[in-house]
């Protein structure tokens, strides 16, 4: 079910998401390279999520789709400052942004992004009226700010070479940098259009919550175990960028003094200086000392709570394709390769 509907949703995203990257000028330096990242491809679970629960409590799905496109385009957004950030050297099967135009170039188009998928969400204004669109974007800046957050979090711990750190902390920082726009947020305004309340609305952070991180630590795990091809970015890359994944954090807690030093050594380092020795005895101790098993198991755990609490949200409701999509997602997040 959750691949007939990634494809279903998805392509109704596209479609509405065509009109924000129509070509225009200056199309050169800006509007063609707005359009790569979105144009690559992507397997659509923030805006399908978005339109599933928008259908699950009533509302057309093209009702919705304004919501899911400024969604996408804000996910988009994300990804090129995040590369950035990050320093990383490909995204969805080719070269990050940065990489083949400069920095100051992607940070710009990051940019306009931003500002299409606010217009995205302003636009809304057309299906859902000007009362709940604003609330919709209320609700977008809390996500924006929770992502921020958690992205300085995390910027944060790799500056000063945290390396005291436990799974709260790390729970934590994934909440705000992941699971609000991954998947709070999708949910939270799927529920706003369908519904036409905002009301209550906090009853899905829970159930993001649990989503969201099994997804954030089934991403880490594919990023040292996955399929290159199928990933779209380059594998061990977290260890060369120094994330602070479930993973490491473990490891750091695992590793024997001499291990400790010598990984306390390399996330010293900047990321240029991390060569490929070193990035594969850290992924070779995170096998050893059974770091990505242990990542695993806390993954399949959170999406067991998340499937629980789906049940416990959509009680009572119409069974619906809507339905059980939202219901298989958990499994879903972990499954993916």
């Amino acid at each position: 079910m959750v691949p007939v509907m990634l494809r279903r949703y998805g392509d109704l995203t596209r479609v509405a998401l065509a009109r924000y990257l129509a070509p225009r000028e200056p199309h050169r330096h800006l509007y063609a390279l707005v359009a790569d990242y979105p144009r690559r491809g992507g397997r659509m679970m923030r805006p399908t999520l978005c339109i599933a629960t928008a259908r699950l409590f009533g509302a057309a799905a093209e009702e919705a789709a304004g919501a899911a496109v400024g969604l996408e385009l804000l996910h988009n957004a994300f990804l090129v400052h995040d590369d950035v950030e990050d320093e990383s050297e490909a995204r969805r099967g080719g070269p990050t942004l940065h990489a083949t135009h400069g920095t100051a170039v992607a940070v710009n188009t990051g940019d306009a992004l931003i500002l299409l998928g606010l217009r995205a969400l302003m636009d809304t204004r057309a299906t859902i009226g000007p009362r709940l669109a604003l609330r919709l974007l209320e609700d977008a800046e809390r996500m924006g700010r929770e992502s921020v957050e958690g992205q300085a979090m995390e910027l944060g711990w790799r500056r000063d070479v945290a390396l005291r750190l436990g799974d709260a902390e790390y729970f934590a920082m994934v909440l705000k940098k992941t699971c609000w726009y991954t998947t709070i947020f999708p949910s939270r305004a799927g529920a706003l259009i369908g519904t036409r309340s905002e009301e209550n609305l906090d009853r899905f952070i829970r159930f993001g919550f649990f989503l969201g991180v099994a997804f954030q630590i089934q991403d880490d795990v594919l990023n040292l175990v996955g399929n290159e091809a199928a990933y779209g970015k380059e594998l061990d890359g977290d260890i060369r960028e120094g994330k602070r994944t479930l993973m490491l954090l473990h490891l750091m807690r695992e590793a024997g003094d001499a291990e400790r030093d010598r990984l306390a050594a390399f996330l010293a380092l900047p990321r240029a200086a991390r060569d490929d020795e070193d990035v594969r005895w850290v992924r070779d101790r995170m096998l050893a000392r059974g770091s990505v098993d242990y990542a695993r198991t806390v993954a399949h755990a959170l999406a067991g709570a998340a499937r629980e609490e789906c049940v416990r949200l959509y009680a009572g409701m119409p069974d619906s394709e809507d339905r059980r999509f939202v219901e298989e997602l958990p499994a879903w997040v972990i499954r993916r390769a």
